[in-house]
């Protein structure tokens, strides 16, 4: 079995640096990999990403990481990605990696995802050349986390995991207002998801719910933004066999 700490949404400030670190005191003793769900920080600068790495530095399991849209804002994703390196945090950027861990093998892909809406209000590539290519971002995120899901499939993994940002489903977001749910996620990473194959999916983004939800295809997927769950992280138990 592996045990699988998620969380997303941390929004990390370099003016508050005793506000996380408590909550990951035990997180050692309590998983094997921890992934961190994407907004890590508050608006996307180094400083922020260095304050998130210094209160990571109790925690010496794996830490992998997706960015989300706070990581962005500031204009330079570059610069959180290398502040978390220097931390030790591996941040995924439509990509996949396994890990060892007790004989075991766990694959994650990690992608930040985008929007574009779920079932009958999902957006698509019609009509101006704008609302064309916000649809390709969403459709680029997808084809790159069934890459990443099939790719890990072949390596023999006992066990895969997609990380995102941006929620796959609309079960995970319900509890938001209806008219954003379009800029919560996109039924379009449930679909690569569906073809490819998985065994956990975790997302941020949504601070509201429910925790739980599933791809059409019956993926388990969790919502793991931490002002949903009102905890450090949550630990999911995973199956190697």
């Amino acid at each position: 079995m592996i045990r699988v700490a998620a969380v997303g949404d941390v929004h990390a400030s370099d003016d508050r640096e005793d506000l996380l670190a408590p909550g990951f005191a035990d997180l050692d003793a309590r998983a094997d990999v921890l992934l961190l769900a994407g907004d890590l920080t508050r608006r996307g600068t180094r400083e922020e990403a260095d304050a998130l790495g210094r209160q990571l530095a109790g925690v010496t399991i794996p830490k992998l990481a997706v960015l989300g849209n706070h990581d962005h804002h500031a204009g330079d994703p570059d610069a959180v990605v290398a502040a978390l390196g220097a931390h030790g945090v591996t941040v995924l950027r439509d990509a996949a990696v396994v890990l060892e861990v007790d004989g075991a093998r766990l694959g994650v892909a990690g992608v930040k995802g985008f929007a574009g809406g779920f079932g009958h209000n999902v957006l698509t590539a019609f009509g101006e050349p704008e609302i064309k290519a916000f649809v390709a971002v969403a459709e680029a995120a997808a084809r790159e986390l069934r890459r990443g899901l099939t790719e890990l499939a072949a390596t023999g993994c006992g066990a895969r995991v997609a990380l995102l940002h941006y929620a796959p489903v609309a079960d995970t977001v319900a509890d938001e207002r209806p008219e954003i749910h379009a800029f919560l996620g996109s039924q379009k990473l449930a679909e690569a998801i569906d073809r490819a194959g998985a065994d956990l999916v975790v997302h941020g983004h949504a601070h509201r719910g429910p925790h739980a939800g599933a791809t059409p295809g019956g993926v388990p997927v969790r919502n793991v933004a931490m002002p949903l769950m009102g905890e450090p992280y949550r630990v999911f138990t995973l199956g190697t066999g």
